[in-house]
């Protein structure tokens, strides 16, 4: 059986003050271990626009609530 994965995009010209736009490779490393600290397996890195963060589907409820305390959504 094959596990649905979702994934999301968010603009670097879009992320927070608190986070360095010029650096999106650290933001990349910083979201992937906040959403692994809230207990979700997810790939996250930096493409040149946008950061490509890819999840179980199932776990994207809870993705979301780590990306807004991160202020990314």
């Amino acid at each position: 059986m094959t596990m649905a994965t979702t994934t999301i995009r968010i603009d670097i010209a879009t992320l927070p003050d608190h986070l360095d736009r010029s650096r999106p490779s650290v933001v990349a490393e910083v979201v992937e271990a906040a959403l692994r600290d809230g207990g979700i397996k997810a790939d996250c890195s930096d493409l040149f626009s946008h950061l490509k963060i890819d999840l179980p589907t199932a776990q994207l409820a809870a993705a979301s609530a780590v990306l807004v305390d991160l202020q990314l959504i």
